[in-house]
């Protein structure tokens, strides 16, 4: 769920979930009736631009870092768009036969990685990369930051973005010869 404008940072929000009773799908129904209540925290908008391989990271409307980035090369680009960081992981394994891509790699140890989508879409640590950071996209679709192996707290631009985001930070994306999403 997302509503039409951002909420403002500090905004209470209630949301009353009436489902008792409801059916999910055939045959199951929903048994609670509650409310939950939560307060917005700060605003983080991060702005990829796959044209000039630069992340510029703003925090509650001023920009607080830019960093260097890879994204999606001519063959695998990166969706254009709006997407929200969904989950995190400190490092992840990724297999291309998941994503539909066969056996186009296999990393067991992708650090400081963050979910953009649900077809595979991750921000996240890159070792393997050399040179293109700032230079060049090269990746297969994801947004690279430059990083080392281990996932360490490491002062990178990787583990910096991921000590600085949390789950439901916005991470935009523009210029890149995808589709948006």
């Amino acid at each position: 769920f997302r509503p039409e404008h951002y909420w403002k940072p500090g905004t209470k929000v209630t949301a009353k979930l009436d489902l008792d009773g409801v059916e999910g799908r055939p045959g199951v129904y929903g048994t609670q009736a509650k409310s939950v209540t939560f307060t917005i925290g700060r605003a983080q908008v991060s702005t990829v631009d796959a044209k000039t391989h630069k992340m510029k990271v703003e925090r509650d409307g001023k920009v607080i870092k830019t960093l260097p980035i890879t994204a999606g090369e001519p063959r695998y680009t990166t969706y254009n768009g709006q997407m929200v960081i969904s989950e995190k992981h400190r490092e992840i394994r990724m297999d291309s036969r998941t994503v539909g891509l066969g056996g186009a790699y296999d990393i067991k140890d992708v650090p400081h990685a963050m979910r953009l989508s649900t077809s595979g879409t991750f921000i996240h640590g890159n070792y393997w990369a050399g040179g293109a950071f700032g230079n060049a996209n090269v990746s297969h679709g994801c947004v690279g930051l430059k990083d080392v192996k281990g996932a360490y707290d490491n002062g990178q631009p990787a583990a910096w973005f991921y000590n600085n985001s949390l789950i439901g930070d916005l991470v935009m994306v523009k210029n890149s010869r995808d589709k948006v999403i």
